[in-house]
């Protein structure tokens, strides 16, 4: 009960696209269908963590749109809207005041997520607080408040700032109080970064997020995308597989997601994640992806070139 997956399947633009990287470059024309990224993806992964829903809350036909285009058995985690986790950053996009956050708002979400739910493709939601957010009296009230706002769902909770690994009784006494699992994180370590190991704190399940060790861009980038331009080597993702494997003797299920997204690096890791847990690794790998990553040579199915659409004659 191990999925493993990315954070995101959508990057169009930028320098680390995955058009024509992962996603083949489509032919154009009539009577050439709509290029499906979703369906394309879950051909390789059976989940996917969406951050999109961090930035909007999405309408409930496009969360019903997601389940529809996916296969039965596939399954969406979600992380919440920013007015939950980052104030500021809400504030600043919006203009509106954060401090009004209420019952309203988790409504809101909770209706964005119930065709998934309804359909049973909603894996877990996730909080993710950002380094700022420390472990005094008034974040431990709101984090209370937020896992009770949604005890009915799997939440896993992001926490980035050395405090609360500093008193990991309390932490682990307050996200276990809720079932909520304590997202373990890979990302570049700083003074003030925290400190985890890889095990699970609840039983219902445990959930890994690895970011990249880009520690020369993680502050300073031109692009935020930057941040995330990292390939981990297989030998850098066996302890997490084998952290996953032993999570599981504990744990009921687990999600793994890549979130190097940069260039569809993710991808290569979240394959090569399966591999190293002996999943299958289903769908097809466009050739120059595998020339790219050579790592999968040998271990994944290559998609054939796409052919051109002939004109009429």
């Amino acid at each position: 009960m191990i999925r493993i997956g990315t954070s995101g399947w959508s990057y169009p633009s930028g320098k680390g696209t995955w058009n024509g990287i992962f996603y083949p470059l489509q032919a154009r024309g009539r009577g050439r269908p709509k290029f499906d990224e979703l369906a394309f993806y879950a051909e390789h992964f059976d989940t996917v963590e969406i951050n999109s829903s961090f930035y909007g809350v999405p309408a409930p036909a496009t969360t019903k749109g997601w389940a529809d285009r996916t296969p039965k058995d596939f399954e969406f985690s979600l992380k919440l809207f920013q007015k939950f986790t980052h104030p500021d950053m809400f504030h600043k996009a919006s203009g509106q005041d954060p401090l009004n956050l209420g019952a309203k708002d988790v409504d809101e979400f909770r209706r964005a997520i119930d065709p998934l739910a309804s359909a049973g493709k909603l894996g877990a939601l996730l909080a993710q607080f950002p380094a700022s957010f420390t472990n005094e009296p008034d974040a431990r009230g709101y984090l209370e408040w937020l896992l009770d706002a949604f005890k009915d769902y799997r939440v896993a909770v992001e926490l980035r700032h050395r405090s609360w690994s500093d008193d990991p009784t309390a932490t682990l006494d307050l996200l276990g109080s809720f079932a909520a699992a304590w997202t373990q994180i890979d990302e570049p370590k700083f003074k003030t970064s925290i400190r985890q190991d890889f095990r699970p704190n609840v039983r219902s399940f445990f959930y890994v997020r690895l970011h990249g060790r880009n520690a020369a861009q993680w502050w300073t980038h031109e692009k935020s995308e930057d941040r995330y331009n990292y390939l981990y080597s297989a030998e850098e993702l066996e302890p997490f597989a084998e952290a996953a494997a032993d999570a599981t003797r504990a744990a009921k299920k687990a999600y793994m997601y890549a979130n190097n997204h940069f260039s569809a690096k993710s991808v290569a890791n979240a394959a090569i994640l399966k591999h190293q847990l002996g999943q299958p690794l289903p769908g097809e790998y466009p050739e120059g992806f595998v020339e790219r990553y050579p790592d999968l040579k040998g271990l994944v199915k290559i998609l054939p070139p796409v052919t051109p659409l002939l004109k009429p004659s």
